[in-house]
């Protein structure tokens, strides 16, 4: 009797020490249960930051990625969305109709808003006489200016569909993923871009409110 009680307690002890010795290995691998082998796939540390903070599209590439430099991601999410254009080198003609609106404080105020910021390329497009016509223009400018601002935040999930603008119209986004298009000739190139006070989408094309 005393011989089988001896084996079953030595038996039940082999068992807790093997169990022990496997929980062992997994803490030395970085911890125990299903969180060692999610933080040992190590591809994620090497993704862009682009990639990791959920920047999309290929005009992201021109962005700055010194943290220190004022256009780039980091720098940018760090200040409201006025003086964040002001950095980013894709954007210095829209910062320039900005202040010519005198646009500065009210967009650096506003709080959850989404801002399509045409870049310079986008500016370059409209013909010089009617560049110049809507610049020497405040009203227009202001009114050019606040249709491509609209009154809620969006996240690229929430991006397609019809959006009411500071202007007061409407603008309609079509698309999904990383793929999206404004008013059907606007193409997003650098999207979900944040600022301490808004999401940016940066496109090709002006965006032109109804008159």
């Amino acid at each position: 009797m005393k011989r089988r009680l001896f084996a079953t307690v030595g038996v039940i002890t082999m068992l807790a020490v093997s169990g022990c010795g496997g929980t062992d290995s997994e803490d030395t691998a970085g911890g125990a249960g299903a969180t060692p082998s999610m933080s040992a796939s190590a591809p994620m540390a090497s993704a862009s930051p682009s990639m990791m903070s959920g920047q999309f599209g290929s005009g992201c590439a021109a962005v700055p990625t010194d943290p220190a430099n004022p256009g780039s991601f980091e720098a940018m999410a760090k200040v409201p969305v006025a003086t964040a254009a002001s950095g980013n080198p894709l954007l210095s003609t829209l910062v320039t109709a900005v202040k010519k609106a005198g646009l500065v404080d009210s967009l650096n105020g506003a709080q959850g808003v989404t801002v399509f910021a045409p870049t310079n390329d986008a500016f370059a497009k409209i013909p010089k006489a009617d560049l110049d016509k809507v610049l020497a223009d405040d009203a227009m400018l202001k009114k050019v200016l606040t249709y491509h601002v609209v009154t809620a935040q969006l996240s690229p999930d929430t991006l397609a569909g019809t959006h009411k603008t500071l202007q007061g119209g409407d603008l309609m986004v079509t698309g999904s993923g990383s793929s999206f298009t404004v008013n059907g000739t606007s193409m997003v190139v650098c999207g979900n871009v944040s600022t301490a006070n808004a999401t940016v989408y940066i496109v090709d094309t002006v965006l032109m409110p109804k008159s």
